[in-house]
Order: structure tokens, then sequence, then C-alpha cells
């Protein structure tokens, strides 16, 4: 329950950088909505847009286009304890 993150929310890079900076943002917002909706506190996450600008993949194809159209979760505070019992 201590666990803090930040959603980052990536895009491909078609379209403006105005419009992926504000999809990448919604999309972050759509994971913490989902969460949220699922009874986890709001104030646990964080967000952020890199939009076009953090691509797993420098290639302009369909397969690269769906691998950049992503969130990403990072841990920013708190302690996980994954696979041990306390």
């Amino acid at each position: 329950p201590g666990v803090r993150l930040r959603i980052e929310g990536h895009c491909d890079e078609r379209g403006s950088n105005e419009y992926n900076d504000a999809l990448g943002n919604r999309r972050a917002q759509a994971v913490v909505d989902f969460f949220t909706a699922s009874g986890i506190d709001a104030g646990r996450f964080a967000i952020v847009s890199f939009g076009e600008d953090r691509p797993l993949r420098n290639q302009s194809n369909e397969g690269a286009w769906s691998q950049n159209r992503r969130a990403e979760f990072i841990i920013t505070g708190g302690e996980v304890n994954v696979g041990r019992t306390p």
C-alpha cells in the first residue's frame, strides 16, 4: 500500500508534438483511472507524458508504432515485496 508509481504515457511519431503530448497524458490518465476505479488511492500515482520523444523502436511501421503506443510504470516510492511473505 505504500508504493508510489509514476505512469508515463508514450505515443508513436504520427501526429504533431502537441497532439502526441496530449495523447500521452490521456493514455497515462486512463491507466490511473483504471486503478482508481479498482479502489487504489489516486494519491499514489503521478503521470507524465513523453509523447513521441522516447520510442521503444525507431522504425516507421505498424509493428513499431504499436510498441511505441504504451504506458510505463515507474516505482517512485515505497517498498515492493514480490513473492515474499512479510
